[in-house]
């Protein structure tokens, strides 16, 4: 398991070869339970998905040895911790070999503001989502880190100016 500290960071892509999981109610329950509060106890759990502790421990371990729960974490408010913008940048390379976007990545992720990094279709080839003070400190981030990545094409900025959702998992 994962710490909170540590970025789940994916910079290969998946094996398309990997199976995916199956779940009967049970799992899904326990999924949904978890997701609006992981630090319910198992008898809370196992009361709400009408199973008893430990068959509700078996089928969490069984989960996280599957992958499909990859974390414990918490949610925090960024703007409370002084991180009060968001900032979603478009990014062009100037190659596209396999050596340069897993570089790209693991250099991204090595950057505590950079809160997702994604490969995308497009006009563009990453859509990053970066956590900053203001302003200033976003000019300061692409001056002292991003800009010095090499083989950065081209960058578009845009500062979200309000949230409409934010969810952490599709309907369960």
């Amino acid at each position: 398991m994962k710490s909170a500290q540590t970025p789940l960071v994916h910079p290969r892509p998946p094996d398309p070869g990997a199976p995916a999981a199956r779940f009967d109610q049970h799992d899904l329950a326990i999924l949904r339970e978890l997701l609006a509060d992981s630090r319910r106890t198992l008898q809370e759990i196992g009361a709400a998905v009408r199973l008893s502790p430990t068959t509700c421990w078996g089928r969490i371990k069984r989960l996280e040895s599957e992958g499909v729960i990859r974390q414990y974490t918490v949610l925090v408010d960024r703007a409370r911790l002084g991180y009060k913008d968001t900032v979603l940048v478009q990014l062009t390379l100037d190659s596209h070999t396999d050596e340069t976007l897993y570089e790209f990545g693991r250099t991204l992720a090595a950057i505590p503001e950079v809160l997702e990094a994604y490969l995308v279709s497009g006009d563009y080839d990453y859509l990053i989502r970066i956590a900053v003070r203001d302003t200033a400190d976003y000019e300061r981030l692409l001056r002292e880190k991003l800009y010095k990545i090499p083989g950065i094409r081209h960058s578009k900025s845009s500062f979200v100016l309000r949230v409409l959702k934010d969810t952490l998992a599709p309907p369960i």
